[in-house]
């Protein structure tokens, strides 16, 4: 078995675990109504949510870079035609 595999194991028993040990109702306050919610729930959403979040921060791009073109556009190359007389006089 790869780390991976097994690390996932172990957060899904712990998960487990905490969401059983919590089965209790709380009284939560939303938008100015008391809603009774066992805490199950809400563990669970926010379990859920968290997954979610970080599936999608985590996810490879499919966008391609051009690492020529973007190197090209960052140091601009200059034309030989900008060369001073003294320059030319210089090089050659």
């Amino acid at each position: 078995m790869r780390i991976k595999t097994m690390f996932i194991i172990l957060v899904a028993v712990l998960l487990t675990i905490v969401l059983m040990q919590n089965t209790g109702s709380v009284k939560f306050t939303l938008l100015f109504t008391d809603v009774y919610l066992s805490k199950l729930v809400v563990l669970a959403l926010v379990a859920v949510a968290g997954f979610i979040l970080g599936f999608m921060a985590g996810r490879p791009r499919n966008t391609k870079y051009n690492i020529g073109a973007y190197h090209d556009s960052i140091n601009k190359k200059e034309d030989n035609g900008t060369l001073s007389d003294e320059d030319r006089d210089y090089i050659s």
